[in-house]
């Protein structure tokens, strides 16, 4: 097993080491993981989101920069905004982004852009003025009552070629300004796209698209892909005779789950112009980020319909090749749910947006471990006071200081994470010779805390780096072990706790005795946030 690992090992630094000859940031497939290289390195984005407006002003996010260094973000999602870069059409002002830039060099903390252009959670409250206001030459969606929505359609050609204009001049601009220093890194294609209060528009031109057969390139990627389609659109498609030509209804049925694919196909094309056009400017990795339905009572039109939902994969993905990712934006209690959503597939995990509240710093761990994710970013980063005793800062402090490792042993399979909750059953994960049997800290009953009604979630994630050697990162677990091998017992050589400071391992005291529960386990206490080093044998 050692040996393999070394192998591996060896293999993937050749992987990398070739890979880095182009700095340009990028997303690569390593063994079963994605990872995202920045500077020719594999990078995790430590994020956070700013509040909507706070990057309208330079001013305003000026005592911003020290509280996002305070919580150990390597990494910010700014929005940039069409009515602001572009208040007169075909006249760019680059200024906000520009100094955006600048800050973000200045306090050592990458970008993530995010692209208010048409659609911002839905609406097109973000567009120019020159925009807004001549409804005749960008037109709206509208219900099937005909009544408009402050929604641009997707069906315009004339919205597209000015969303897609501006965009490329920002992208044009980043290349020019940034493409050397490389502080953003990547790019989000409008916001939370999807459409209400109907599964679909009405307009004239989307009326007329519906009336045409069904584009024969989202045809053939369903035949090309039938046996791992998703299953609401496999059905849907199946159980009308899986036709590979026809209209939206004769392919589909009549409904409302035919009204959202077909708006979803327009969605997806549309955004796809816009990533493919930026892209040939300055080829960032680009996403699309979703609004989450996750009351399965709602019917499409009552959430943000036809977005990059789990249901809809197939059709965004037939439809936007240009798009990296798409992306998750929590606002819901289902992290484990949700995530296994975003994922089938093999798909990469990458979180640009969740609720700021407890718990963050648990989820963080438990996806950074368990589902070798990308990114995590609380939503309106800045809006603590208190930015040194945020949980997700400690979390990050110690998420920086063991990147090297997990970056390296993800992608060998040598990586679990865990999230723990008062119900939760116990975390279980084989790595190297040991099996872990991972639980809350409170399961132990040794605090007054452990009596309470409720528990704060907790989280770590295990790092495997030898057979017998390990590295345990997080906040309230109590892990326990045992060998593979039958008829053995496990043992501590050593615990540490300790710090990684520039890369080296730095060891504090040595926890053989009341910390360990002499011998019975490791112990991550509640309220702390920690890294240990751990030797096992067995006898």
């Amino acid at each position: 097993m050692l040996a393999k690992l070394f192998i591996a090992s060896l293999l993937l630094l050749s992987t990398l080491g070739a890979r880095a000859q182009s700095a340009l940031p990028q997303l690569v497939k390593t063994g079963p993981s994605t990872q995202l290289l920045v500077d020719g390195r594999p990078f995790l984005i430590l994020g956070g989101e700013l509040g909507n407006s706070s990057s309208s002003s330079t001013a305003y996010m000026q005592p911003i920069w020290p509280k996002l260094q305070a919580m150990h973000l390597n990494t910010v999602f700014a929005p940039v905004y069409w009515e602001l870069l572009e208040p007169t059409e075909g006249q760019f002002d680059f200024k906000l982004v520009d100094e955006l830039l600048a800050d973000a060099r200045k306090h050592q903390i990458k970008l993530v852009l995010l692209w208010f252009g048409a659609w911002k959670n839905s609406m097109s409250v973000y567009v120019p003025a020159w925009v807004k206001t001549n409804v005749a030459r960008f037109p709206r969606a509208t219900d099937a009552q005909g009544h408009p929505q402050e929604i641009l359609t997707p069906f315009s050609p004339a919205n597209l070629e000015a969303d897609k204009k501006a965009f490329v001049a920002l992208m044009q601009h980043l290349k020019q300004v940034d493409g050397k220093a490389h502080t953003a890194i990547m790019v989000q294609v409008e916001n939370e796209i999807g459409m209400l209060p109907e599964a679909r528009s009405y307009d004239p031109a989307a009326q007329a698209a519906f009336a045409q057969p069904v584009p024969p390139e989202l045809l053939a990627y369903l035949g090309q892909h039938q046996a791992t389609l998703r299953p609401e659109l496999a059905a849907q498609w199946q159980r009308h005779g899986a036709k590979t030509q026809g209209s939206w209804t004769e392919v589909f049925g009549p409904g409302i789950a035919t009204d959202e694919f077909f708006q979803a196909w327009y969605y997806a094309t549309y955004t796809n112009a816009l990533a493919a056009a930026g892209k040939a400017a300055y080829p960032l990795p680009m996403y699309v980020n979703a609004a989450i339905n996750y009351r399965p009572d709602r019917l499409p039109g009552q959430y943000p319909s036809a977005g990059p939902l789990p249901h809809l994969f197939d059709v965004w993905e037939a439809g936007a090749p240009a798009i990296d990712i798409l992306a998750p934006d929590y606002y819901n209690p289902n992290f484990r749910y949700w995530s296994d959503k975003f994922t089938q597939g093999g798909r990469p995990l990458f979180s640009p947006e969740i609720a700021f509240e407890p718990g963050d710093d648990a989820k963080a761990l438990y996806a950074f471990g368990h589902y070798n994710c990308l990114s995590f970013s609380p939503f309106s980063i800045e809006s603590t006071d208190h930015p040194a005793q945020e949980p997700i800062g400690k979390t990050y402090d110690l998420l920086r200081q063991v990147t090297p490792l997990l970056t390296k042993y993800q992608p060998l399979g040598g990586v679990r994470g865990f999230m723990q909750a008062k119900d939760s059953a116990a975390g279980r994960a084989t790595l190297g010779d040991y099996r872990f049997t991972v639980k809350h800290d409170n399961t132990l009953g040794w605090t007054p805390e452990s009596k309470k009604t409720d528990w704060p979630l907790t989280g770590g994630l295990l790092i495997s780096v030898a057979p017998d050697e390990f590295y345990v990162v997080g906040t309230g677990l109590v892990i326990t072990c045992e060998p593979t091998a039958a008829g053995k017992k496990a043992g501590f050589v050593s615990i540490d706790e300790g710090r990684f400071v520039n890369g080296t391992w730095q060891p504090g005291r040595r926890l053989n005795g009341d910390q360990n529960h002499q011998g019975r386990h490791i112990r991550l206490e509640l309220g702390t946030y920690e890294i240990q080093h751990v030797k096992l044998y067995t006898y």
